[in-house]
């Protein structure tokens, strides 16, 4: 479960945290109340899920009535990376002299969590991660001792973060840790971690995911599910009972495994397309299983075509087929072009069976890969 930035927050506040005071508003009289509260200037910031939003016009700085007035009417309403925006958050400004990256995840290939600072601050991280890997120092923690504050000092100073800050940062990194380790967060983070002229660090932003299978021994967190969902589709996903995550891209994809979804978009990236989600539908791919992922992608105004990597196991490739075709029959005309690819337990019998009039079949994946990508790139053009 991904928490938006005002609930991550709140979460962060109450652990001890400096962030900047704010208000969440709907509308512009809202905004503008709120903001005549706080005192100016403040920051108007959209609350959506996705990274990079001021560069894509989510966030704008306000020094009266009239600036923060215009600042919630341009980003409420505004498609922002094919998320609505319906709420914003409106912030007490930090004036800073430096931006900063702090955050904690887990290494899978180490096994262990990773403490990670950077003074690369109030970019992408992952761009910083591949364009400069150097530029981010990390700590591997020892989950059962949890993270010394020596090694928080470490990571700090190994980043090259200023000196007169440098203690504050790590109480930051440390607390950060503890979080993550007592909510159950698969990912953690504060970017920009603002070092203010007065020589205070401010969480100027805030991301925290949280793992749903420990949602049961989180009820406080469990409570704001339904708000943090990110969209209409995270909504409709939760309904269902799909494992699914919007992207940015627009081929859809629909699988019956996470292992076949993560395989199948990164063939949609090898092959110069731009996956638009990860669909895990699960096992017994029946045909209100199907008709449901169809109507979750065919939903997304980003997606231009839908690959299909489904691999029958004790669902047999047959039955998978019938499932397929049965959701089909409720569509008079497909509004995006469908490619399949069928492995697995009878999948030969699949193949025939499967209506070739709606769907285009190929043998292999990355045959229903690249056509998929194809048929993305007819519609842009």
């Amino acid at each position: 479960m991904k928490l938006h930035e005002y609930q991550a927050k709140g979460v962060f506040a109450e652990a001890g945290l400096p962030t900047p005071e704010s208000e969440l508003a709907d509308s512009a009289d809202a905004a503008v109340e709120a903001a005549e509260r706080i005192g100016y200037p403040v920051a108007i910031k959209a609350q959506v899920q996705v990274g990079g939003r001021g560069k894509a016009g989510g966030i704008e700085l306000a020094d009266d009535e009239s600036e923060a007035r215009s600042a919630a009417e341009d980003i409420l309403g505004m498609d922002l990376k094919g998320l609505h925006v319906d709420r914003v958050l409106v912030e007490e400004a930090v004036d800073f002299t430096d931006e900063l990256y702090v955050g904690v995840t887990m290494d899978r290939g180490e096994g262990r969590p990773v403490a990670m600072v950077s003074t690369r601050g109030g970019v992408d991280i992952e761009e910083v991660a591949a364009e400069d890997p150097d530029a981010i120092a990390r700590g591997h923690v020892d989950p059962s001792f949890g993270m010394h504050p020596y090694q928080a000092r470490e990571a700090v100073f190994e980043a090259g973060v200023d000196r007169e800050v440098a203690m504050d940062v790590a109480s930051v990194l440390t607390t950060l840790y503890r979080l993550w380790d007592d909510r159950d967060a698969t990912e953690i983070e504060v970017n920009p971690l603002m070092v203010t002229t007065d020589g205070e660090v401010v969480a100027a932003d805030a991301v925290m995911n949280i793992d749903d299978d420990a949602l049961f021994r989180q009820e406080d967190l469990a409570e704001m599910e339904e708000e943090a969902a990110g969209d209409d589709l995270e909504a409709k996903a939760n309904e269902y009972g799909f494992d699914y995550v919007r992207l940015s891209g627009n081929v859809g994809i629909i699988g019956n495994g996470a292992g076949l979804v993560m395989t199948t978009l990164d063939l949609v990236d090898y092959y110069g397309g731009e996956p638009a989600n990860f669909l895990d539908i699960g096992g017994g791919a029946k045909a209100e299983r199907v008709s449901n992922a169809l109507d979750m992608v065919f939903s997304d105004e980003n997606v231009d075509s839908v690959v299909f990597n489904i691999f029958g196991g004790i669902t047999r490739g047959d039955e998978v087929a019938r499932g397929i075709n049965g959701a089909l029959e409720g569509f008079d005309e497909l509004p995006k072009p469908v490619v399949v690819r069928l492995a697995g337990t009878n999948a030969e019998e699949g193949m025939e069976i499967l209506n070739t009039e709606v769907v285009e079949v190929e043998e292999t994946l990355e045959a229903a890969v690249q056509r998929a990508v194809e048929r993305a790139e007819e519609v842009d053009q």
